[in-house]
């Protein structure tokens, strides 16, 4: 088996995810780590990180290393259960740091999904996500770390799980407040395009959402629709989470990962965001320099002690 990037989570509220929280929807904590995934390939235990496969020398904060000599159980996993593939959160620090100190470096598990080749299109391959109630038995035969979910709720509303955010402590020191967010996932659900896919409530997020509802000027006329996308879209959680993992990579900060951190920041809003601008502001005509113009402009601004 190849490498195969984990699916986006899209934010609850916007087209992709529309309907989701009918019917019975899991919440688990969305823990702020390293994404990674681990499959065996014939004989090879492999392990990706988001992007890309690992390999001892390309490593992933040290993901690799902890998959092929420090985790005996997940070997014995795919030695039982060789089609299966294991997506999680390799645990190392990044913007949110008031987790235990047992849970760093460890792989959450979130996610177990089966290869399956696509009837319509040879040598094409698509990944079916088990439902939790499948995949947890699994992952307890070998003791592996997973994330429970916090909650399961039928026909839910925003007001219902946004309730969460403050009682997600998963991992968190005692008295250091909540985690990173929410993972909604229904496996009932298909969205309109025909894809399963699950949703996001990020707790930076939520908060810059009800502070700009509750304390925003009646602007929105004036403002250049560049400047609008980047107030809503290029959030600080996107802008830290991106700075702590050059941190993370690079093994600390230094002024010349500046050009990284603003087109890394640029190119995922991008990559991840257009297709959610494009549809709220109705197909507005975008010029990117200057799109381009107020991320540079909005990072400095939440990191003026780079700058």
């Amino acid at each position: 088996m190849e490498f195969q990037k984990y699916q986006h989570i899209e934010r609850f509220g916007t087209d992709e995810v529309e309907n989701i929280e009918l019917g019975t929807v899991y919440l688990f904590s969305k823990i702020d780590g390293s994404n990674g995934s681990v499959w065996k390939d014939g004989e090879n235990i492999c392990a990706g990180s988001r992007r890309r496969q690992l390999t001892l020398e390309d490593d992933n904060a040290g993901f690799y290393d902890y998959i092929l000599y420090k985790n005996e159980n997940i070997h014995k996993f795919l030695e039982k259960y060789p089609q299966h593939r294991l997506f999680g959160e390799w645990l190392v620090k990044h913007s949110l740091q008031t987790y235990r100190e047992d849970a760093w470096r460890k792989f959450y598990i979130f996610d177990v999904a089966i290869e399956k080749e696509n009837i319509n299109h040879e040598n094409e391959f698509y990944l079916q996500y088990l439902p939790y109630t499948e995949y947890q038995p699994l992952l307890e035969e070998f003791n592996l770390d997973y994330i429970p979910p916090l909650a399961i709720i039928t026909n839910g509303t925003y007001d219902k799980f946004v309730s969460y955010l403050e009682q997600n402590v998963f991992l968190i020191e005692d008295g250091k407040g909540a985690g990173e967010g929410i993972i909604l996932k229904n496996w009932g659900y298909r969205n309109k395009y025909g894809r399963q896919t699950w949703a996001k409530i990020v707790r930076s997020e939520f908060k810059e959402k009800h502070a700009k509802i509750m304390g925003a000027p009646e602007m929105l006329g004036k403002q250049m629709i560049e400047d609008i996308a980047v107030t809503e879209f290029c959030t600080v959680a996107l802008i830290d989470k991106t700075y702590h993992k050059i941190i993370t990579e690079c093994d600390g900060w230094s002024s010349k990962y500046i050009p990284r951190l603003l087109e890394t920041v640029y190119y995922d809003l991008i990559t991840e965001e257009i297709w959610h601008i494009l549809k709220k502001y109705k197909y507005p005509t975008i010029n990117f320099t200057t799109l381009r113009y107020f991320v540079i402009s909005k990072i400095k601004e939440i990191k003026k002690e780079l700058f």
